[in-house]
């Protein structure tokens, strides 16, 4: 990918968090991510659950990151969207590492990434976006970094409580360098509403059972949605469900029952 076309998708994806909602199905490999676009998506996004699986590795910061970056390539090399990456905690604990590892992706053709605080500090999240910064400045390109806070998914706070302290993370975090805060776990529209409201930074969650529909989500005031692994998980089950019945009896039919057509998959997979 080149300067200027790094530059562009950056622009371009930032524009995508300033009005309306950006909806991002998650892929998690460069068949699936094309697949995405053609469907009309406006920006590409991984799952690290995903990417893992699909390389054979559990979800959780174990997948080597030199195939993160090959994956990353391979999707920059098909799509012509923004594309953001999940880069978990970004596989180290050492901001300086975190930084050069960042870079990497940024030059394999990343115009965003999720880096998340886990179970760890603030302090820590907030030294690595200055080292991604600092590191994506030394290249002489940025990143958008989407801080994503686990303070539902992890239970961080008590009930009550949630909201205030997603709100001083936040804060913090756009304070070293974030560009957008995600808070996967959050689906009751009161607390959307007053994260969206208060919140330094464009707001995005993560599909989850209730979680109301694109339209309210926007009108509360959240600017990015995203599917997560929920695709691939599906996918995955529509695997077990075909494989295990073709193990079972060596049945032809449902294999082409519901299937894309060959000469249409091979078609969007053509060098553009």
């Amino acid at each position: 990918m080149t300067a200027t076309r790094q530059a562009d998708a950056l622009q371009q994806f930032r524009r995508l968090h300033q009005d309306g909602i950006l909806l991002l199905a998650n892929a998690w490999d460069a068949g699936s991510a094309r697949l995405i676009e053609s469907l009309g998506a406006k920006a590409i996004a991984t799952t690290s659950a995903g990417v893992a699986w699909a390389h054979g590795y559990p979800d959780g910061d174990v997948l080597p990151f030199d195939l993160l970056v090959a994956t990353t390539a391979d999707i920059a090399r098909i799509i012509r969207v923004p594309l953001t990456v999940d880069a978990e905690g970004g596989y180290s604990d050492d901001p300086a590492a975190v930084g050069e590892a960042i870079a990497r992706l940024i030059g394999a053709g990343a115009a965003g990434i999720n880096l998340e605080d886990g179970a760890g500090a603030p302090d820590l999240l907030c030294a690595k976006i200055e080292a991604i910064k600092r590191a994506a400045a030394r290249s002489g390109q940025d990143v958008f970094i989407n801080a994503r806070t686990d303070v539902y998914l992890r239970g961080l706070a008590p009930e009550g409580g949630k909201v205030a302290e997603v709100l001083a993370r936040a804060e913090r975090y756009r304070a070293a360098g974030a560009d957008g805060i995600f808070v996967p776990g959050a689906t009751k529209p009161d607390e959307i509403k007053a994260i969206a409201a208060a919140a330094p930074l464009p707001l995005n969650v993560m599909s989850r059972p209730g979680l109301p529909g694109a339209a309210e989500l926007a009108a509360l005031g959240v600017r990015r949605l995203s599917a997560g692994s929920g695709i691939s998980q599906t996918v995955f089950a529509r695997i077990a469900e075909l494989a295990r019945s073709f193990l079972q009896d060596g049945v032809s039919d449902p294999l082409v029952g519901k299937a894309m057509p060959y000469p249409e998959i091979n078609a969007l997979m053509t060098e553009r």
